[in-house]
């Protein structure tokens, strides 16, 4: 089971470039269960082995980011509400993580922080690949939404990307449990997409 992590992993990170830093970032801003954590980390890791340009390495993290954020912002823009929590309820959502909960809890952070809410939700983990959906909801204006995600996941980018380059100078003492949790993760999120409808017929039952 290792040798086969391994293998992806190495595969992973010989395909990780600046096109797939930027696809992968604009997945994770939509409404995907793709984590940035998994994305410029490891990046900024090739950077630190000179494979990869640190500067860029945030510049296109950050693009992707955008494009991602404006999908969602133009989604619910032009949706509207009543639709966006009509497809937030349904069980494709629910099984990307995705609920008219969450939905209604970025709505609220959105209306009680106004355009500021774009920027600081780009670090709050919960909120941040949603809070483009309350802005496209109140249909904020197009620059303002822009100028402020683009600041908050360029720092959101800049803290992972440090965060890439220490593992690579603690790297000896550290790899093996990384590889550990990655796959410890990796089974506990196919085995909750496998019991969580289950659960779910059960209590409707």
């Amino acid at each position: 089971m290792m040798e086969f992590f391994q293998t992806l992993f190495d595969w992973y990170m010989a395909n990780l470039n600046y096109f797939t830093i930027a696809l992968l970032m604009a997945i994770e801003s939509t409404f995907l269960p793709l984590p940035s954590e998994v994305v410029i980390p490891f990046a900024a890791y090739k950077a630190a082995q000179g494979e990869l340009n640190i500067f860029f390495v945030v510049l296109f993290g950050t693009v992707g980011a955008l494009i991602g954020s404006l999908f969602n912002y133009f989604l619910a823009y032009y949706l509207g509400r009543p639709i966006i929590y009509r497809l937030a309820n349904t069980k494709f959502a629910h099984m990307l993580f995705v609920t008219a909960e969450k939905v209604e809890e970025a709505e609220i952070y959105f209306n009680k922080n106004g355009k500021s809410s774009t920027f600081i939700g780009r670090l709050i983990p919960g909120i941040r690949h949603l809070i483009s959906i309350p802005a496209g909801i109140a249909k904020m204006k197009l620059v303002d939404f822009v100028i402020y995600t683009t600041l908050g996941a360029t720092i959101w980018n800049i803290i992972l990307a440090v965060v890439g380059f220490y593992l690579y100078d603690i790297k000896d003492q550290i790899i093996h449990y990384i590889a550990y949790i990655l796959v410890g993760l990796g089974v506990l999120f196919v085995a909750y997409l496998i019991i969580k409808p289950r659960i779910h017929k059960k209590l409707g039952e």
